[in-house]
């Protein structure tokens, strides 16, 4: 059966390929720090399982350390130049989104029909990780494609997701390191410490009160911690649940979307939600690395304010 094992040695494959390149190009000034961060995180995906909880501890901390101490570096991998880039595009058009399409169309398609191919009675696919498994397919697919239509040479595709990886540099972990943070957090009792912290702002039975300080901490801790995924599990067992649904009767389906609708508005306004405002800043090689983000602003105040009124107004009818 093929299940997630197999992404995970794909992508080490991958992370280790990039840490061999870095550590072969001499243009890097920090190609040594580049090809151990690398590496650490092809380690990780390769033999994670095996490494035990302490190992996989050291491990993080490491690539901390190498981020924290600017140890990564930016080479000039063997591929085209901007010029040759812009020509290509001037040439082929919207037709190089093309490739791009094979893999939402084979996560779909494989989503719905992988489930049903299988093997003397056992499924080919493991059946609760078919998605992903239909999206690493789908980035396999779109990579063939490219490579017979384009015809590139046989090493341009590593070498330009090296060239982009280094660009993105350390955040292109960071979504994986702050999701892993918010279970910790919720595990370790963030959630309470911070729903006493917060008992003392809310002054009885002051029901608006209560919904703007869930709102507006669901906004403030996904700004700190980069994903409302990570701020929903503190923010619910801090006020969501002892304090707007069973305190106060509150409509659970309502303040838990429009709470996680509230996170995402301080998603649009943060450096930490990475992969969505700094790693697209990197790809685009935009001057500012907060362009993204101040052009958001404007759109994520208001849209906090409407939130919190949706559940003042529709959660307590």
């Amino acid at each position: 059966m093929i299940g997630l094992p197999a992404l995970y040695t794909f992508a080490g494959l991958v992370f280790a390929a990039f840490a061999l390149g870095s550590l072969r190009d001499r243009s890097n000034r920090k190609r040594f720090g580049s090809a151990a961060f690398w590496g650490l995180l092809a380690l990780s995906f390769l033999a994670g399982d095996r490494l035990g909880d302490l190992g996989n501890g050291v491990l993080v901390l490491c690539l901390v350390a190498l981020a924290g101490a600017g140890a990564l570096g930016s080479g000039a991998p063997r591929t085209t130049g901007p010029e040759a880039r812009t020509a290509l595009s001037a040439k082929l058009g919207n037709r190089l989104f093309l490739p791009a399409l094979v893999i939402p169309v084979t996560a779909l398609v494989g989503t719905v029909a992988f489930k049903a191919i299988g093997i003397g009675g056992v499924p080919l696919f493991d059946p609760k990780q078919v998605t992903l498994l239909s999206l690493g397919i789908g980035v396999v697919l779109a990579l063939a494609v490219s490579m017979l239509w384009l015809r590139p040479p046989p090493l341009a595709p590593l070498e330009e997701g090296r060239r982009l990886i280094d660009s993105v540099g350390w955040a292109a972990v960071l979504p994986q390191m702050l999701a892993s943070l918010g279970a910790v957090f919720a595990l370790a009792g963030v959630g309470e410490v911070v729903g006493d912290i917060a008992g003392t702002l809310i002054p009885n039975g002051s029901r608006f009160a209560a919904v703007a300080v869930f709102a507006l901490g669901m906004a403030g801790f996904t700004m700190i911690m980069g994903n409302a995924f990570a701020a929903f599990p503190v923010m619910a067992a801090a006020i969501g649940v002892p304090v707007l649904i069973r305190g106060m009767g509150g409509d659970a389906a309502v303040i838990g979307a429009v709470g996680m609708l509230a996170g995402f508005c301080g998603t649009l306004m943060t450096p930490m939600a990475a992969n969505f405002n700094i790693v697209p800043a990197a790809l685009l090689e935009l001057k500012n690395r907060n362009g993204v983000i101040r052009a958001q602003i404007a759109t994520a105040l208001p849209l906090l304010a409407v939130n919190l009124a949706i559940i003042y107004i529709f959660a307590f009818r």
